[in-house]
């Protein structure tokens, strides 16, 4: 494990400098933690801000499930009377007993452009977590994998995607200094509708017949059945990407809640399921990038007028993220992932989509990548790191 560099001898702070971390106690607190960002990024046109009721809820006990194997604590840092940064320490005892680790991780973090402010917030987390018996801490993670993570390093030009990161580029520099070093990159793919390659849809068809001699058929889910089918995607969902780096299964709990929020998004157009003999091998799941609307949401606020700009600003959405696609190692190879990308693609175009992003891959996970740049023409237009360091 990589040793954390040693923080350096500073003079004396004077009283504008002196930074104070406090953990976070009450809902008022809460909701500061939650709308620090909306005032750092008040002049950043790519800010995507987080619906308010969705974040209060993910951090609070009882509200999320992974509260109930798990536990973090948030913590605010002042200068005077002024919010200058916010972490959450997590302690995910799920991702340590699958993984056999003593991991902790760090969150949900926000800072002015101060060294001091983020060593604070670091060094705070960092000794909330080792209380709880953690020898390293990993991040930024919110929570695990499963959930929004690593800080964006190339590709600050745009917003972020549904369910993607996004950051100061500063952020590098505070994290780096302090002493953390690189884990692992991951990649988003840029997707176009003018340059796409075509293949998938031209193959789509021959291979679709080969896979039916085979006895494997491919299908849109079936709403009507959200449940039924929630929980066939959850066992391959936890299946196919068990080798991944930092990978921990969702519970049963943590995907319905999961599921719940995307059914409110979800086209059946996007999420398709390969099939073998009535067994489900394989998934895709691709979502409207409704971050086009959230944009306009001030301050994560659905009321007063928030609802209506979700409701009618969806109509307008011309961007698909292409969250999840797995199939089965056994499955793998015989061309089901091709024709996962050409049906989306023909869906797409038929519904005015004009590019989509296939986010995020692993740096490691190379046929993944070379798939999506071979298959449809992908290019790696945003990367993301996950950062370390002993504590």
């Amino acid at each position: 494990m990589m040793e954390a560099t040693p923080v350096q001898q500073r003079k004396a702070l004077t009283p504008d400098e002196m930074v104070e971390v406090k953990p976070v106690q009450s809902k008022k607190e809460l909701g500061q933690f939650i709308d620090f960002p909306h005032d750092l990024y008040k002049d950043d046109p790519c800010y995507v801000p987080e619906l308010f009721i969705a974040q209060r809820d993910l951090l609070t006990p009882g509200k999320h499930p992974f509260h109930k194997h798990s536990s973090l604590q948030l913590f605010l840092a002042w200068r005077k009377d002024k919010i200058v940064g916010r972490i959450a320490a997590i302690q995910n005892n799920s991702h340590n007993a699958f993984n056999h680790t003593q991991d902790g991780f760090f969150g949900f973090f926000d800072s002015i452009n101060d060294q001091l402010v983020a060593d604070a917030l670091f060094s705070t987390a960092a000794a909330w977590l080792k209380q709880k018996g953690a020898n390293t801490m990993i991040g930024p993670v919110n929570f695990s994998t499963n959930e929004t993570c690593a800080l964006l390093i190339e590709g600050f030009d745009s917003p972020p995607m549904a369910m993607m990161t996004y950051n100061k580029p500063y952020y590098l520099d505070l994290i780096t200094q302090g002493g953390f070093v690189k884990k692992v990159d991951t990649f988003a793919h840029k997707i176009t509708a003018d340059t796409v390659n075509e293949k998938p849809r031209k193959m789509m068809e021959l291979l679709r017949k080969r896979l039916e001699q085979r006895n494997i058929t491919i299908r849109k889910i079936n709403m009507k059945k959200f449940k039924e089918e929630a929980d066939k995607i959850r066992e391959v969902y936890n299946a196919a990407w068990d080798k991944n780096l930092g990978f921990v299964p969702m519970t049963n709990e943590e995907f319905d809640y999961t599921a719940k929020d995307l059914k409110l998004i979800v086209d059946p157009d996007f999420v398709l399921l390969a099939e073998h003999e009535g067994k489900v091998i394989g998934i895709t799941i691709c979502i409207p990038d409704i971050n086009q609307v959230l944009i306009n949401v001030k301050r994560g606020r659905l009321l007063p007028t928030g609802i209506f700009k979700l409701l009618f600003g969806r109509k307008k959405i011309n961007a698909l993220r292409i969250m999840v696609l797995g199939v089965l190692e056994d499955y793998r190879k015989l061309g089901i992932e091709a024709v996962f990308y050409g049906t989306v693609m023909e869906n797409g175009l038929k519904k005015g989509m004009k590019w989509a992003e296939a986010s995020w891959v692993l740096e490691t996970n190379e046929m993944m990548n070379k798939g999506i740049e071979n298959s449809v023409n992908g290019k790696v237009y945003k990367k993301y790191r996950i950062f370390e360091k002993a504590i």
